[in-house]
């Protein structure tokens, strides 16, 4: 299930290369974002599913053995202690492919990063 060469140019397709069941965890997080945010955009980045609002916000990805979900490290740093369960890197989180992914914390950290893009964008005009 690791990531190939193949170039992405929308969600869909992107989703569409993993198994069933990994395609339903995937379309169960793209539904939690665009729940949390509803006028939030999508587009592929870095070869993931990039979703945008005011810019970037968050991104994941499917691997082998978890899905990636990158909420840049303010969004990690924010909920630290939330997510101690799970290995972190400095702006990313995995969330292990045979566990149920936490929804809940997953839109707090997307309305966090939303929060987090106004107010950038305040303070820049």
């Amino acid at each position: 299930m690791e990531k190939s060469k193949i170039s992405y140019n929308t969600v869909d397709e992107y989703i569409a290369q993993f198994p069933t069941d990994v395609q339903e965890k995937l379309q169960m997080l793209r539904k939690i974002i665009k729940d949390a945010v509803p006028n939030v955009g999508e587009k592929i980045s870095y070869q993931m599913p990039t979703f945008t609002f005011r810019g970037n916000l968050v991104y994941f990805a499917a691997y082998k053995k978890h899905i990636g979900f990158y909420p840049t490290s303010s969004g990690i740093n924010a909920y630290k202690d939330e997510l101690q369960q799970y290995k972190m890197g400095k702006g990313s989180v995995q969330f292990p492919i045979d566990e149920p992914l936490p929804f809940e914390l997953i839109r707090k950290i997307v309305q966090f990063r939303v929060a987090e893009n106004i107010k950038k964008m305040k303070t820049s005009s």
